[in-house]
């Protein structure tokens, strides 16, 4: 199975969209900053996740959430 998955970042203004077979994994990963892009923005709140069968599913779910109209409805779904 794999994830899409969407992390705020609790001190600033910004939105992480990724995509992992391991959730649990990939989230403990950005809560020590072991991840480039978002090490400067730690630590996170997990604002949603989605699970697919496939890799091309959630690949294309992960597309449409980091699209302008993706971002919005996790902005959505945060307030």
């Amino acid at each position: 199975m794999f994830y899409v998955y969407a992390i705020k970042s609790l001190s600033r203004n910004y939105i992480y969209v990724g995509l992992t077979e391991n959730l649990e994994r990939r989230f403990n990963q950005h809560q020590l900053g072991q991840n480039k892009t978002t090490a400067p923005y730690r630590y996170f709140a997990l604002i949603y996740s989605e699970q697919f069968p496939t890799r091309k599913e959630a690949r294309d779910r992960e597309k449409y959430l980091k699209s302008g109209t993706g971002k919005e409805f996790l902005k959505s779904i945060i307030k």
